[in-house]
């Protein structure tokens, strides 16, 4: 019994992990639309999204599977349920670059303005998305507790986002919608690394048994 039940955690993990790399892919792409203004890039974007939703309804398909047909013990419940509310951030992880996606199909077309701060924060989010799932199936709590702690660089680059849209605004009154976009797309980059670290604060949890902000589930 105790084999099957094993196996099925291993299915969990390499799941959660595709699920985690859907994520990445969805990010990655959602900036590469806003970059280069492809219109495939946002069709596939989007189309992303819905793949990650159902995986989703997979993953919490087998951690009710677990939890209701084993007996897990203390360690195994923790890591079944820090896994449920993963996927939830996971899924929310989808959803943003989706609007990522959306607003860029909407966005005024034909301004010259380079966003390396952005590119900088997509490319912070995608590594904190790996780095969180990686902890997960590594159990490394030294890995999850690194990318609670680089939070704060994302929110650093988002200060660095903003003050610069504030001196383009300056320059270029024409660019005003422009940049309330592109405003708004970072700020879905920072709640995306809002979202890997509160994966990163469940594994964390399934590890120690202890949520930092004495939540449990």
């Amino acid at each position: 019994m105790r084999n099957r039940f094993d196996r099925q955690l291993a299915q969990l993990g390499e799941e959660l992990t595709e699920m985690g790399a859907k994520c990445e892919n969805a990010i990655a792409t959602a900036t590469k639309a806003l970059l280069e203004q492809d219109e495939q890039m946002i069709r596939d974007t989007i189309a992303a999204e819905l793949e990650i939703d159902r995986m989703e309804n997979s993953i919490e398909t087998l951690c009710m599977r677990l939890l209701l047909q084993q007996q897990p013990v203390a360690r195994d419940l923790r890591l079944i349920s820090a896994a449920l509310k993963m996927i939830t951030d996971m899924e929310r992880i989808g959803d943003q670059a989706a609007d990522i996606a959306e607003i860029v199909s909407m966005a005024k077309n034909g301004v010259d303005y380079k966003i390396p701060y952005i590119e900088e924060m997509a490319r912070a989010a995608v590594s904190m998305v790996t780095d969180s799932v990686e902890a997960f199936v590594k159990k490394d709590l030294e890995m999850a507790r690194g990318v609670i702690e680089y939070d704060d660089r994302v929110d650093e680059l988002f200060d660095h986002v903003r003050d610069e849209i504030v001196e383009l605004l300056k320059t270029d009154k024409q660019a005003g919608e422009y940049a309330l976009d592109l405003l708004m797309i970072a700020k879905y980059f920072e709640r995306i690394g809002d979202h890997a670290t509160n994966i990163a604060e469940w594994v964390e949890y399934s590890i120690t048994g202890v949520h930092r902000s004495g939540e449990h589930p």
